[in-house]
């Protein structure tokens, strides 16, 4: 066994627990015309249903997993995106 799997079965986790996964960030949507889609070109600007102050969804495939708030980091990485999660939704709870 090597040292990642030994410090992952110490610390109570199993090999499952070190498999990354994707979140997505619901940040809005959009209800364009057809008319309005097919005239989208470079530079289009398409308005969301939401602020930017305004919560985000934090889901993994179709599941509700938080809620957040968008950041821009600073530092290392200034300009980037980030959430940060001000609710976790009850996974144990059935969707």
């Amino acid at each position: 066994m090597d040292d990642a799997q030994t410090t992952t079965r110490s610390e109570g986790g199993s090999a499952f627990t070190s498999v990354p996964i994707e979140i997505t960030v619901s940040i809005g949507r959009a209800r364009p015309s057809v008319r309005e889609l097919l005239q989208l070109s470079k530079g289009s600007v398409l308005s969301l249903d939401k602020k930017l102050e305004d919560p985000v969804e934090l889901y993994v495939g179709d599941r509700l997993i938080g809620i957040g708030v968008l950041e821009v980091v600073e530092g290392q990485g200034a300009g980037q995106l980030a959430v940060r999660v001000t609710e976790v939704v009850d996974m144990q709870t059935p969707s």
